[in-house]
């Protein structure tokens, strides 16, 4: 931005708030649009810092940024915005995003006193008892929360549809899926509502709807972000909080300020050698990539997801890294099982209590049919079933540890299609369980591999399809080595930026 537009914006603003005048207020209204299209989190936060606008006029344009969009694509679950004002006028911690407009996911991320509603009827108007230490940790940075994110039921699926709150909509497409479960976070910064939102995955659905909006996805290492105090892990291990963002050195100085261990965990990921942000600039090196076509399962993967796959390879190449065709070998099989063992026992122990607390029965009246299937099978299921799933992980998390003694990354597609027309695998389609998982599996087969090994991934917007539907190529990395993937993303970008490909909206 210029220095002549941004004394035109700080005009515009000063003199809206001044004027009063229907005029005046429509120029403060475009000046702040353009600030929240033209800047990242951490360039807000610079243009707060310097007292070009306010915390307070962020927030208001970001909620009237809401109020315009969501209509369109049904993205919030839940409206703070009070609750962001009274954290503005009680005086903001002098943090790196100090004064960033932020929303976090209604999935188990908790603000005392508020509601999480898990994108079910059974949690409808459930207010949390306590705050979650990554919400703590989140304001300390700075960042004002005045909302929560859409997810399907218990962030089961790969798309944002649930009867609690609808269809989360795709801002490219309003027909496609926004992905899932963190679809209503990426809807959210894909209209141009926030630069970056809270996000959750547990089989990927960080990348999942960063891929399928175009932005910018990280999976962090098992253990490397809190999730407590209620629980310090979800689904066995594979669940995993973070963001998505329009930028990479967004993601990196979000991870800076909310990673660490917490109170009370099992575990915690390495501590990193330097702040995340300062490896986005850093020279990866020349690394040894490993290029996987095909997922594990052998799922049929789109012609035109596979030439981006290639494309970004030979992109890698032309940096200077070295790529070859390679994959490791691991059961399948038995990780499949595995990975159904972990989320359907936690769901059915999650349901069962949540229906005993309010003395109900468990049916179609509050959870959805594909839901109900889970928790009918996570019943059937014995302790011995959740232990052997989670034998075959760590017995995948060896193996490819193994294969990753020789490889620095594996680069693959982050879908295995661009964004599915809705209403194909929401919770609630009335298709079979088995038509369901082959679906989602077949959609997802690439992700969920990484929540089993604890590893880091990351999805970057590469591509686009013919009917202009985004691409995403995945990269992941050994256990611990965020900085790695972050070196590598900050040198993609500058090599092929994508920060000007927007949805229409």
């Amino acid at each position: 931005m210029t220095t002549t537009r941004r004394e035109a914006i700080a005009g515009g603003i000063a003199l809206a708030a001044t004027a009063g005048l229907p005029a005046a207020a429509t120029a403060k209204a475009k000046g702040m649009g353009e600030v929240l299209d033209s800047h990242d989190c951490l360039g807000l936060a610079g243009l707060v810092a310097s007292r070009k606008v306010s915390a307070a006029e962020l927030l208001e344009a970001a909620i009237a940024r809401a109020e315009a969009q969501n209509p369109k694509f049904n993205f919030m679950a839940q409206k703070h915005y009070d609750y962001g004002r009274r954290a503005i006028a009680a005086g903001l911690p002098e943090g790196p995003f100090r004064g960033v407009p932020w929303l976090l996911k209604d999935l188990n991320t908790h603000i005392a006193g508020e509601v999480t509603g898990n994108g079910s009827r059974l949690y409808s108007g459930q207010k949390a008892s306590v705050t979650s230490e990554l919400v703590r940790r989140i304001e300390r940075a700075g960042f004002v929360i005045f909302g929560k994110t859409t997810t399907p039921e218990f962030g089961l699926t790969g798309t944002t549809e649930s009867v609690a709150t609808g269809a989360t909509r795709n801002p490219w497409n309003p027909e496609r899926v926004a992905g899932g479960s963190s679809g209503g976070a990426a809807a959210a910064v894909a209209a141009g509502v926030i630069p970056a939102a809270h996000a959750t995955d547990g089989g990927g659905s960080i990348r999942i709807p960063a891929s399928a909006c175009g932005l910018f996805g990280l999976k962090p290492s098992r253990g490397r972000v809190p999730m407590g105090p209620a629980r310090t892990e979800g689904w066995g291990g594979m669940s995993v909080h973070h963001a998505v963002s329009r930028t990479v050195r967004d993601s990196a100085a979000i991870l800076d300020a909310t990673h660490g261990p917490e109170l009370g965990s099992r575990y915690s990921a390495p501590t990193p050698e330097r702040p995340f942000l300062a490896e986005v600039g850093r020279d990866p090196g020349k690394l040894r990539i490993a290029l996987m076509l095909a997922p594990f399962s052998g799922a049929p993967v789109d012609a035109e997801v596979l030439a981006a796959t290639r494309a970004a390879a030979k992109l890698l190449e032309s940096l200077g890294h070295h790529v070859e065709e390679a994959a490791p070998k691991i059961d399948f099989a038995s990780i499949a099982a595995s990975s159904f063992a972990l989320m359907a026992s936690s769901v059915a122990a999650d349901c069962e209590d949540r229906a005993k607390l309010l003395g109900i029965t468990l049916g179609p009246d509050v959870v959805e049919r594909t839901t109900m299937e889970f928790i009918a099978i996570g019943q059937g299921m014995s302790g011995r079933d959740f232990a052997r799933g989670n034998n075959a992980y760590q017995a995948a998390a060896v193996a490819i540890a193994q294969f990753m003694e020789e490889f620095d990354v594996i680069l693959s597609p982050t879908l295995s299609a661009p964004p599915l027309p809705l209403g194909r695998i929401g919770l609630d389609t009335g298709r079979s369980m088995a038509e369901w998982g082959r679906e989602v599996g077949t959609f997802t087969a690439f992700t969920g591999i990484a929540n089993g090994t604890g590893q880091p991934a990351m999805s970057l917007p590469l591509a686009m399809s013919a009917d202009g539907l985004p691409i995403g190529v995945m990269v992941t990395g050994r256990y611990g080595e965020e900085g790695l993937l972050f070196r590598l993303a900050g040198q993609v970008e500058r090599a092929a930026p994508w920060i000007g490909r927007r949805a229409k909206v």
